[in-house]
């Protein structure tokens, strides 16, 4: 019997698919289908980002989005309800709303906004003449990715190589974080992160290192530590109350 779902991930960048990449990857694993759509990404980097998300099983589109452009219009909106529509999700992905406020990162509070009027309204009867043959679809559950107050996290020991693997591809995002990396830490932090950092040639290695240390760091955190259960975890928020027939261990 299949423990799958059917699994949309609505994304503002496309690092995230990834960063989300467990749940998405096991998902598929345990019989079940993921999307994703991605609001901003740069044409450039479409390319890796698709190679990334076919590593990790998930069926993956675009917006084109510009950055800085972001807004609350109709056609905005309707754009990110007739994915909802068309993929009729049991359970969706997206930002955490209170994270979104505190990244600095351009576009994330409007588009925190813009997701979830999307989500409410692609259950009503909004914009049903912009997409005939499509009906509106009910609410489904809501995880939110990377919270800052997770109450829900997921075993993706099983799917860890297939994450990694998929973060290597995205390859103009290693770069830049290689850059980052090397302007902000001192030499000998790097080192103790990612021993071997100074001796690397490429932006791209030195970015790999460091977000392969991060990765690590964030999951078993997430996972082992803490009286966790699991070797490698992603942590999510579950929006509203666990409903259940009984209490489960």
């Amino acid at each position: 019997m299949s423990n799958g779902q059917k699994v949309l991930f609505l994304g503002v960048y496309g690092m995230e698919v990834v960063e989300c990449g467990g749940a998405l990857a096991k998902n598929v694993a345990n019989g079940g289908e993921s999307y994703a759509t991605i609001m901003l990404c740069r044409e450039t980097s479409q390319p890796q980002v698709r190679k990334a998300a076919e590593e990790l099983g998930v069926n993956i589109s675009f917006f084109n989005f510009q950055y800085g452009t972001v807004d609350l219009s109709v056609e905005s909106k309707l754009k990110l309800i007739k994915v909802i529509r068309e993929v009729k999700p049991d359970i969706i992905i997206t930002q955490d709303p209170e994270h979104s406020f505190h990244d600095l990162d351009p576009d994330r509070r409007p588009a925190m906004t813009l997701l979830l009027e999307s989500i409410a309204l692609s259950s009503r009867d909004f914009g049903l003449e912009d997409m005939p043959g499509l009906e509106p679809h009910p609410i489904p559950t809501i995880y939110y990715m990377t919270p800052h107050h997770p109450n829900t996290v997921v075993d993706i020991s099983a799917v860890w190589e297939k994450k990694e693997k998929a973060m290597s591809m995205l390859e103009s995002q290693m770069e830049f974080s290689g850059m980052h990396f090397e302007e902000m830490l001192d030499p000998s932090a790097a080192e103790i992160i990612a021993p071997g950092f100074s001796n690397l040639s490429s932006h791209y290695e030195k970015g790999r290192a460091i977000h392969k240390a991060l990765d690590k760091a964030v999951h078993v955190y997430h996972g082992l530590a803490t009286h966790g259960h699991f070797a490698l975890a992603e942590a999510y928020r579950r929006e509203g109350n666990f409903h259940l027939q009984q209490l489960i261990k």
